[in-house]
């Protein structure tokens, strides 16, 4: 895999200092995977939009997925293929982004969020 490091947005940083305080959760990567995982959960393709990587948070792959990154990527490669998207190194790269971008986005504006229960009941549909 050709990316390791994932250095996140000022905007994501905020957002997800929000979510922090929303959620009570205190770990970027934890969260991130929320994100990842919410806006996997959307139809449709994630818009393709500028991300500029200008915070200090950054983490490793390994440490976003933990001990379960494969499975993470897994997800990620099967979206794509589902999008006709390409399977190259570089287009996983943009497409995770675009999917972590919308999903800090969409947990970040979702108003009925109001804790980490917030997050266990939109992942059993129950929002």
């Amino acid at each position: 895999m050709a990316f390791e490091n994932i250095k996140l947005s000022q905007k994501e940083r905020d957002g997800l200092m929000k979510l922090k305080r929303t959620t009570g959760i205190k770990n970027w990567n934890t969260l991130c995977r929320w994100a990842f995982c919410v806006s996997l959960a959307e139809p449709s393709k994630p818009r393709k939009v500028k991300i500029t990587s200008d915070s200090s948070v950054e983490m490793k792959w390994k440490v976003f997925g933990g001990k379960h990154h494969d499975i993470y990527l897994a997800l990620l490669t099967d979206r794509c293929k589902k999008d006709g998207e390409s399977l190259d190194d570089e287009n996983l790269y943009q497409q995770f982004r675009f999917h972590l971008n919308r999903g800090i986005n969409m947990l970040t504006l979702d108003k009925e969020l109001k804790g980490a229960d917030g997050l266990l009941k939109m992942a059993l549909g129950v929002i």
